[in-house]
């Protein structure tokens, strides 16, 4: 079942890469962001059938952010001696148990219940995604590996919304989240056959955490990685808004807009792993000057619809390449401690979710949408000028 490892460094790497524990990620990847967008498609008949307002069953999305940034932070030294294919199974039976437990959910302390499971998976998932990579594929093939990984992402992304809300309303929404279940119990086959035995590398107590952070470059690694992911979550939390107010296209064209950029994010992550091969610093810094240039471009041609459709699919594929790129940084920047180094940088998009609506929520109420897009542009040419002043992959590494 698995091929014969050799010692790289302080962590495990194979002679020949296993795409179909690979694969099997990915397949998890694709449950569990399906599984964390569900909500979004199907909060009416929930709060519906549950007898809550639409507010109160939007915590159900609240607690699994919530829970996996925590989750994010603790996961990997309160299972450093456990195998890490126990672990990455352990989070697929968690997928099935938070989507049974939502499907019968009585009532919303059960729905939060299975919702706080999920954002455990998701959260454990995340960290650790990167280090098993590593363990998987060669070093060379690493941003491969991760660019098929983030691929169940965008997977997610186009799929979750449409079809959770057509499936809801032909087969009620309690059986879409029995089909998630289901698809949870596929991935924990495909792992169960194709994930290796993988002890666990480093040593990853809390403390490693502080110690990881304070590592030169990384601090500055990280707070870059957020404020990247601040600036896309400040633009696509207010899209819809801009979409209906400045070109005021209807919900046909809208739709068609936001799947233009969920099918370019796609294409975006697929192109990620070619580009990584190439440079890594200049994907890193390429990517948030692009954004920040298309931000400007909606707001000096926000009139014109089919200008804007072909704006906001640029900026999908070009996010489609930034968590593989930021994920590639981490094992290239602090391969001895991938995990811990997993649990920082999850936390910091987790944080960088929030602030990223937070901030434009602020924005939006001062100056409208158009105020919004400028910061976020701003904020992400900004970053681009601290990676390519500051972000020097692989020197950490060599400093540590």
């Amino acid at each position: 079942m698995s091929q014969p490892l050799h010692w790289n460094g302080a962590t495990q790497a194979r002679d020949v890469p296993a795409w179909g524990a690979v694969f099997s990620m990915t397949l998890g990847v694709f449950g569990l962001v399906t599984a964390e967008f569900l909500p979004a498609s199907l909060l009416t008949p929930m709060a519906a059938d549950l007898r809550i307002t639409e507010g109160v069953a939007g915590q159900a999305v609240t607690v699994t952010a919530v829970v996996g940034m925590i989750t994010s932070l603790l996961i990997s030294a309160a299972t450093r001696r456990v195998d890490r294919r126990t672990v990455l199974l352990s989070f697929s039976v968690l997928l099935i148990a938070s989507n049974l437990v939502v499907a019968f959910a009585p009532d919303l302390p059960f729905l939060l219940l299975g919702r706080f499971l999920l954002g455990m998976a998701i959260g454990g998932f995340w960290t650790m995604s990167a280090a098993v990579t590593m363990r998987l594929v060669p070093e060379a093939l690493v941003p491969k590996a991760l660019s098929m990984i983030f691929s169940g992402v965008s997977a997610a992304t186009i799929l979750a919304a449409p079809v959770g809300s057509y499936l809801g309303a032909v087969i009620g929404w309690r059986s879409v989240f029995l089909l998630i279940a289901a698809l949870g119990l596929v991935t924990l086959i495909a792992q169960a056959a194709t994930l290796p035995r993988m002890a666990p590398s480093g040593s990853a107590r809390l403390r490693t955490l502080f110690d990881v952070l304070m590592r030169p470059g990384v601090g500055l690694g990280m707070v870059a990685a957020m404020l990247v992911f601040t600036g896309h979550f400040a633009f696509f939390t207010y899209v819809r808004p801009f979409l209906e107010t400045v070109p005021g296209v209807g919900i046909n064209m809208m739709s068609a807009i936001l799947l233009g950029f969920g099918i370019a994010n796609f294409l975006g992550t697929l192109a990620a792993g070619p580009l990584l091969e190439r440079s890594l610093r200049v994907t890193l810094m390429t990517m948030p000057l692009l954004m920040g240039v298309l931000g400007l471009g909606l707001i000096v041609l926000g009139d014109a619809v089919t200008a804007v459709s072909v704006l906001i699919a640029l900026w999908g594929m070009a996010f489609g390449a930034v968590p593989v790129a930021w994920s590639t940084w981490l094992t290239r920047t602090v391969p001895d401690q991938a995990e811990s180094a997993g649990g920082l940088l999850v936390a910091a998009i987790q944080f960088a979710i929030a602030i990223g609506a937070a901030m434009g929520g602020l924005i939006f109420d001062m100056s409208g949408v158009t105020g919004v897009f400028a910061a976020s542009s701003a904020v992400l040419l900004l970053t681009a000028l601290m990676i390519l002043a500051g972000i020097r992959p692989r020197s950490v590494a060599a400093m540590a």
